[in-house]
């Protein structure tokens, strides 16, 4: 089982009623063990770090990366929950909000390959 810290719990709520678009979209396209049959849960908590989308079978993490994402604190950051995932064993699969909003099929294809 993966430590998580228990803080976090509220604001995971808050986040997984709050998806943005493209949380929304892709949620409505990995839920319900739609992709190689898997199971997707969102908002998951692991260690310090709240992540979009975790599929614990597959031990991937699905990031969805809005403009924050883009500029030198948000990379460093992600850089260090990056590390901090690949040190669990746990692959990261990174897609801009854009792609998600606008080519699906292409970031539905990665995700299914990684699977």
């Amino acid at each position: 089982m993966l430590y998580y810290n228990a803080k976090l719990k509220n604001l995971s709520r808050q986040l997984r009623k709050n998806m943005t678009d493209s949380e929304r979209f892709l949620w409505s396209r990995v839920r319900g063990k739609q992709l190689k049959e898997m199971q997707f849960y969102r908002q998951k908590i692991i260690g310090n770090y709240i992540s979009d989308f975790y599929c614990p079978k597959a031990k991937i993490v699905i990031e969805l990366d809005g403009s924050q994402h883009y500029v030198e604190e948000g990379m460093e950051k992600d850089k260090q929950r990056d590390k901090y995932l690949k040190s669990l064993g746990i692959k990261v699969l990174r897609f801009s909000d854009i792609d998600v909003l606008k080519n699906i099929q292409t970031v539905l294809e990665e995700i299914y390959k990684n699977l």
